[in-house]
Formats: structure tokens, C-alpha cells, sequence
């Protein structure tokens, strides 16, 4: 806790270009979250590497989301808006977590298992480790709230683990963070899959919607989306898993129920209710855009944010890791 502020703390991996997935299911949420928490965003550039990056590709793709923040609503002066690898002590506290998380609490997350199948090629021991550091990201800023999704409950469960064992050996270090709940959020999923979440890596250019695709685009692959043999609009995420994904997108976006949704395109058809879908989410991401493209021109402003930003997560982090540090008997730095 910060003040009379509870600590709220998230962030997205670097690498791509953010989908609508990741703003209605978690950006546009976080947005209304800073009046009643102390909330820092990261980054998180750290914990991109274990795939392999183009350097000046993965620097650019850092800086765009960065500005995709602040574009979508976040003010940098209210929340803490970070890049993880400019905040060292994220690296150190992450291995000194390292030597007190256990083999069998990491060969236990799914996470690790599902991308090691995927990249067969690269099972590194960051891809392995990554919990741990997942961990010293919260842990650093005392955080009392962390919003997941179901695939990252199990890194929050073994980041409470850890920290509890920390506090039992040395006392009082590490906040244990709670979940946070939201409430029913959208979960947005592939529109050529949609038993799958929608994804940035997906390799069918018409599964993902990005923030940055413009409005035919947007439109097209809305128009391209699966559907069923049916033709009414109803909402049934195991029958109709199609339909149902068009309707959660819509109502995210419009703000309208599912059943006002079914009730506004009865008897109109998928073509209709697809391209009513479609300019609905261009029209939300027309104003992220624009301000995404000033913020990209103006690199005072961007430089000084991130600047400043950056210092405030060092400063937080800072406190955090000297305690550690004495705690663990680590010798006191001479200045």
C-alpha cells in the first residue's frame, strides 16, 4: 500500500502489435482503476526474451506499446507506466526468488508445458523461470492487487507461494497479493477459431484484430469471420461459439447487453450483423489511433513520461530490494 492507495499492478510482453483481445479484456479496464489504486503498468520487455527478438523490430515494438497505453487512456501521470528492463532490481530479486522456488513448483506450470511444445526448438531456462520473475515483478512494488486471466492464475498462486515462504523464513518482507476480480470482463476469442483466445501470434492474418488495423481492415475481417450454418443471431458459446464471440465483441465495444444485441439484429442475418460489428470496433479504435500517432510524432513528450516513470519503478523497487538484501544478510553497499 502506497499512501491510503492500494498497489495495482500489470503489464503486457513487448513483442507484436496489441490485439482487440488485449484491449477489451484487460487495457480498457485498467483504465478506470487509477483514481482508486496506486498502479504501475510494465512493460515487459524482460520477459519477451524467451523468444528470440529482432533487435531493432523488438525496440520498436517496446516504444508502440508504450504509446498504446497512453493512447487507450492510461495517464502516465497517475499510473506508473515502466519499461521492466530499465528497473534492474526486477533481474536481481528475480534470482534471488530463484533460490526459493522449488523444481516441483515449476515443473507443475501448464504455461511452461504448452510453449515448450510450441518451440520445441528454444525450451530455455527462462521460459522455465519465468514464474520466478513473474514474481519479483509483483513483489518488488508491495503489491496488493494483480488482475489475471485464467491463464495466469497458477503464476499468481505460485508468486503467493514464494513470498509466504520468504515471510516465514525472514518475517514481514513481501505483500501477498490477492487476485484481482473485475467482475465479468470480455474474453475476447479468434474469429476463424473461436474456441481459442484471440492471439497476436496467430499465423491466420484474419483470426486477430490489432489496435492499429484500419477500418477496412477492421471490416474485412469481421466480414471473414466463422460463423455457423445458422442464420439467427443467439447467444451460445457452445453451440454457436462464432456468433456468440461477434456478440461479446459488439456488446464490449457498444456497451449494450447480449440480449439488446439479439433483440437489435433479429431476422437481419451474419452479413449485416458482421458488418454492424465491424465499423462498431473501427469506430471504438478510431480516437486510440489518432492519439496513438501524435504520441509517436511528439518524442519529448514519450521520452520525458518514460523517463520520469522509470524513476518513480526504481525508486519503489529500490526500497523493496534493500530490504531483501538486509534481510538476507547481503553486505551493505558502500556509497
Amino acid at each position: 500500500m502506497i499512501g491510503e492507495k492500494k498497489v495495482l499492478y500489470s503489464g503486457m510482453q513487448a513483442t507484436g502489435t496489441l490485439t482487440l483481445g488485449n484491449y477489451l479484456g484487460a487495457l480498457k479496464n485498467w483504465v478506470s482503476l487509477s483514481d482508486e489504486y496506486e498502479c504501475f503498468y510494465g512493460v515487459m520487455d524482460l520477459h519477451s526474451l524467451t523468444l528470440r527478438q529482432d533487435p531493432p523490430s523488438f525496440r520498436k515494438n517496446a516504444r508502440s506499446l508504450y504509446a498504446l497505453y497512453v493512447a487507450a487512456g492510461l495517464d502516465p501521470e497517475k499510473n506508473c507506466i515502466y519499461y521492466q528492463s530499465h528497473v534492474s532490481a526486477h533481474a536481481e530479486l528475480g534470482w534471488i526468488l530463484d533460490c526459493f522456488t522449488y523444481m516441483g513448483e515449476l515443473n507443475r506450470m501448464t504455461q511452461f508445458k504448452d510453449k515448450s511444445a510450441k518451440h520445441a526448438d528454444n525450451i530455455n531456462a527462462g521460459l522455465y523461470t519465468y514464474p520466478v520473475l513473474m514474481a519479483a515483478d509483483i513483489l518488488l512494488y508491495q503489491t496488493d492487487l494483480v488482475p489475471v486471466g485464467e491463464d495466469q492464475k497458477q503464476h499468481l498462486e505460485i508468486c503467493r507461494d514464494i513470498a509466504g515462504r520468504f515471510n516465514h523464513i525472514f518475517g514481514d518482507v513481501f505483500t501477498i497479493p490477492e487476485a484481482y476480480i473485475s467482475g465479468p470482463g470480455a474474453r475476447i476469442m479468434s474469429l476463424q477459431e473461436p474456441e481459442r483466445k484471440m492471439s497476436k501470434s496467430d499465423e491466420n492474418p484474419n483470426a486477430t484484430i490489432f489496435l492499429l488495423d484500419d477500418k477496412d481492415t477492421v471490416i474485412r475481417k469481421c466480414k471473414r469471420a466463422v460463423t455457423d450454418s445458422e442464420t439467427q443471431i443467439r447467444y451460445d458459446a457452445e453451440k454457436k461459439p462464432g456468433v456468440s464471440n461477434l456478440i461479446d465483441i459488439y456488446s464490449a465495444v457498444t456497451g449494450k447487453a447480449r440480449d439488446a444485441v439479439e433483440q437489435e439484429f433479429d431476422g437481419q442475418g451474419y452479413g449485416a450483423f458482421k458488418l454492424a460489428v465491424g465499423e462498431a470496433v473501427a469506430a471504438e479504435l478510431k480516437p486510440l489511433q489518432q492519439r496513438y500517432r501524435e504520441l509517436m510524432e511528439d518524442k519529448a513528450y514519450l521520452d520525458g513520461r518514460i523517463r520520469e516513470n522509470d524513476d518513480k519503478a526504481q525508486y519503489f523497487a529500490g526500497k523493496t530490494l534493500r530490504k531483501v538484501h538486509k534481510k538476507l544478510g547481503l553486505t551493505e553497499r558502500i556509497r
